[in-house]
């Protein structure tokens, strides 16, 4: 092979390139500065596409109750004043550490929890404050796809009855026959033999469960996919399987995908957009290239600096004194001043509004307020 590296593989023997549809492509690597993704991976939200998801300053906030009387007397800010969108089609990654409601916001879009205020457009559609019928004529519309596959789903049901509840739920193809054959083109769909919906999940392997699981979601024919790191239970070569998939039904029912996760790595290779989250709010905003490419945001070049790379070299590496601070007593100011080694007295007195570097990344932070671009 080229510069010096070699590799044990009949396939490499006369070009010395891997064929694509073998795995991910150099996107999935951890040398993030290295190669470039598709330039479809990092189209404009600018566009002329449409908007299928419209959130605008989302709070979810749960009271803390104290005392025999349990009178609230805080709130935990798990999601506080969070807006974005995604477009039909298309796939917006939502990374930051644990702790920061990524999940909480991920199901707050769902209605599975209760948002505090804000609001959540699907498809011109306001869905808070729906009444609970209204809602569930919008279900199908909106699906999550969890981390474990393992506890997602039913060890108690056949996988051809976790493919129907959905339908059943939400009637759809009422039909029995009609189901057995939507259930056979779902399985075919994730890569299954359509036999195997008779068999159990425990006798399924974790990237088998997740395709399942995948397919369970996929039932109700649903325009959005929330996925809650649903690579991070799986094993490496597993996880390029199941994102492989995930694109594959993305380019053929034009899905659109929140795609919650820690790796920074699978961001490059699946994620048109990349919100960065911190502390319930977003700090940075941009295309995927814009981003990992080119980070503005403090904690975002600490999250990058992280990511090892397979020849030891890199970025600096940036290191975050500190815990997460909690969301029930958030720092005055910009949330991650106690962290950042560039804070000042003005990060410490009010929280930076956001700066616009181009007509898609944005950046919350007083370091870029006079200097933008």
């Amino acid at each position: 092979m080229k510069d010096g590296r070699g590799v044990r593989c009949h396939l490499y023997r006369d070009t010395g390139n891997v064929k694509s549809e073998m795995g991910i492509p150099g996107g999935l690597s951890t040398e993030l500065g290295g190669n470039d993704t598709p330039s479809a991976f990092h189209v404009s939200s600018g566009s002329s596409r449409h908007a299928l998801l419209e959130v605008s300053d989302l709070k979810v906030h749960f009271p803390i109750r104290k005392g025999i009387l349990q009178r609230v007397a805080g709130q935990v800010k798990a999601v506080d004043g969070v807006s974005l969108e995604i477009p039909q089609g298309r796939t917006l990654a939502l990374v930051g550490e644990s702790g920061c409601g990524k999940t909480t916001l991920g199901k707050a879009l769902l209605q599975l929890i209760p948002p505090t205020a804000g609001s959540v457009r699907f498809d011109g559609s306001e869905l808070m404050g729906l009444s609970a019928r209204a809602l569930r004529a919008q279900r199908g519309t909106m699906q999550m796809v969890f981390q474990d596959p393992y506890a997602s789903l039913n060890p108690k049901m056949r996988i051809a009855e976790i493919l129907e509840e959905g339908m059943t739920a939400l009637n759809i193809k009422r039909d029995g026959a009609a189901r057995q054959a939507h259930i056979d083109t779902l399985l075919d769909q994730v890569g299954l033999a359509s036999n195997i919906k008779w068999r159990y999940p425990h006798e399924f392997s974790g990237g088998q469960r997740q395709r399942i699981a995948i397919a369970r979601a996929l039932a109700v024919s649903p325009q959005l996919l929330i996925c809650d790191e649903p690579t991070s239970a799986l094993d490496v070569s597993v996880q390029a399987q199941i994102l492989n998939l995930l694109k594959s039904l993305q380019q053929e029912l034009n899905l659109s995908y929140l795609f919650i996760t820690h790796n920074l790595a699978v961001v490059e290779y699946l994620a048109h957009e990349v919100c960065v989250m911190y502390l319930g709010r977003i700090v940075e905003r941009g295309t995927a290239k814009e981003v990992l490419r080119a980070p503005k945001h403090p904690y975002t070049q600490a999250l990058l600096s992280a990511v090892p790379r397979i020849d030891g070299s890199g970025r600096q590496r940036i290191r975050l004194e500190g815990d997460l601070p909690s969301a029930a007593n958030p720092p005055q100011g910009c949330h991650f001043a106690p962290r950042c080694s560039h804070a000042t007295g003005q990060c410490r007195a009010a929280y930076p509004p956001a700066t616009s570097h181009s007509a898609t990344h944005r950046v919350s932070c007083y370091l870029f307020i006079d200097k933008p671009g």
